[in-house]
């Protein structure tokens, strides 16, 4: 329960007005299917921002389905997001694996994850986060232990 008085205020309440911006990408290089047959890979460098939603990434691959993305998967050494809250606070994670299930609104971090927020941090090595819900679960057999820092209201932008 505690865990989710961190994580789930930053991700329930990033900018909701984002999702109606459009979305720019940058990348290196590019393999897309038009018939949605393949997922688009994006290599070597790969940006996406969307509103205040600035990705950071090795790799993207993006599976379509009808022209509309249904899952994504971000890689990188590591990918990060950065993203403001709909209060205009930031959150920023980081992860060496981002896998978002666009039509569960499922996003798995693996991988030396660390989510920061004005508010306190998680870290550890698997977090699974459900949009719909707003419950995160994190650690456990084979998922490694859970750090969290919970800052005092009176303390946040402290470090």
């Amino acid at each position: 329960m505690l865990l989710a008085v961190i994580v789930a205020p930053a991700t329930v309440s990033a900018r909701s007005s984002d999702r109606n911006k459009d979305m720019d990408i940058d990348a290196g290089n590019a393999v897309y299917s038009l018939d949605d047959s393949q997922p688009t890979v994006l290599t070597e460098g790969v940006t996406i921002t969307q509103g205040t939603l600035d990705i950071r990434a090795n790799r993207a691959d993006i599976t379509q389905r009808g022209g509309e993305p249904v899952r994504v998967v971000l890689t990188g050494a590591p990918a990060k997001l950065n993203q403001q809250l709909d209060d205009g606070t930031p959150m920023s994670a980081t992860a060496t694996k981002v896998d978002y299930d666009l039509t569960t609104e499922i996003v798995i971090f693996t991988g030396n994850v660390r989510i920061q927020q004005p508010r306190g941090s998680l870290s550890g090595q698997r977090v699974v986060y459900n949009m719909r819900t707003g419950q995160v679960q994190s650690g456990g057999k084979d998922s490694g232990r859970v750090k969290m820092r919970i800052l005092p209201r009176n303390a946040q932008g402290g470090g």
